[in-house]
């Protein structure tokens, strides 16, 4: 099984098209054509269905997509190995985060590991905490900034903490007229926007609400603040978002009140340690280490 044979297969599968995939990799299609055809004769079944107007994966692709992309990003992750022992830092570093942390020191580091070692290319995915956690896992993220899951984090992972922060509620003080704090049982009685169920600020809402024996009917979601703030604006609903985040800067005619009892928010950095780091996840966390040190100290 080769690894070009495995680029291309992943590339059909992800734009379902043999000629967009052709394109994106730089070949014919039917380069790519007679390159999965001969990947489907070694497998001994179909990858594809051809017969929609999309490509899509057959059972057997589906079950094979989740280890081409392991097998090519440890390939990459080889390859900047190597580079690095031969004295040249190139390779990627595929790095996941939510909202919110444009305040944070994320920025910062990413922009230093730009300009200090430019061989080294930044892939950044954007999602929720489930999914962020679900592709560090999975090898598709080197390291991934999520907030603290309720359950326990997987035994191959490790965490360093980046900042911690409360949830509160923003609304239109001329709808609702809520007292300070917000009691999670008051807040049940109102319509409520909030994170999606794939966050893990929402998964942390919902436990403190059974909690406390009340269910909160979030009505509206959206995993941006900005967005949850502007509904809020309408009247529609209380948002319940993150306190430290950049977007309730701007409340314009907004009240905010603290939750009771609260609702802590830890977000951290989390990277896999059953397997070796690679050489861009290295510089990385050196970069991140040099941060946490001059953080504990401004601390002190």
């Amino acid at each position: 099984m080769e690894l070009r044979s495995l680029e291309y297969f992943v590339a059909v599968a992800d734009e379902r098209s043999f000629t967009r995939a052709a394109q994106l990799c730089h070949v014919t299609q039917s380069t790519i054509s007679a390159q999965i055809s001969g990947l489907e004769k070694q497998l001994g079944e179909p990858l594809f269905d051809r017969s929609g107007r999309e490509v899509g994966l057959t059972e057997g692709g589906q079950v094979l997509l989740p280890y081409a992309r392991r097998c090519l990003a440890a390939a990459a992750d080889a390859r900047a190995e190597f580079s690095a022992r031969a004295g040249l830092e190139r390779g990627e570093l595929r790095i996941g985060t939510g909202g919110g942390v444009e305040h944070t020191a994320i920025p910062e580091l990413l922009g230093r590991l730009h300009r200090e070692r430019p061989g080294i290319d930044i892939h950044l995915v954007e999602a929720t905490s489930g999914p962020l956690l679900d592709l560090l896992l999975q090898g598709r993220l080197h390291a991934a900034v999520i907030a603290r899951p309720v359950e326990a984090l997987p035994p191959t992972v490790t965490a360093a903490p980046l900042f911690t922060g409360r949830l509160v509620a923003a609304f239109d003080p001329a709808v609702y007229r809520l007292d300070e704090p917000v009691s999670l049982a008051e807040l049940a009685g109102h319509p409520v926007i909030s994170y999606p169920t794939t966050s893990a600020l929402r998964t942390r809402l919902d436990a403190a609400a059974r909690d406390q024996g009340v269910t909160l009917a979030v009505n509206y979601v959206a995993n941006d603040v900005r967005l949850q703030t502007a509904f809020a604006r309408e009247g529609v609903g209380v948002a319940v978002s993150l306190g430290a985040d950049p977007a309730l800067g701007d409340l314009r005619g907004l009240a905010v009140r603290s939750i009771s009892p609260a609702v802590p928010i830890e977000k951290i950095l989390v990277w896999r340690t059953d397997i070796v780091a690679c050489a861009p996840l290295r510089a990385f966390l050196a970069l991140w280490n040099e941060w946490s040190t001059d953080d504990e100290r401004r601390s002190a």
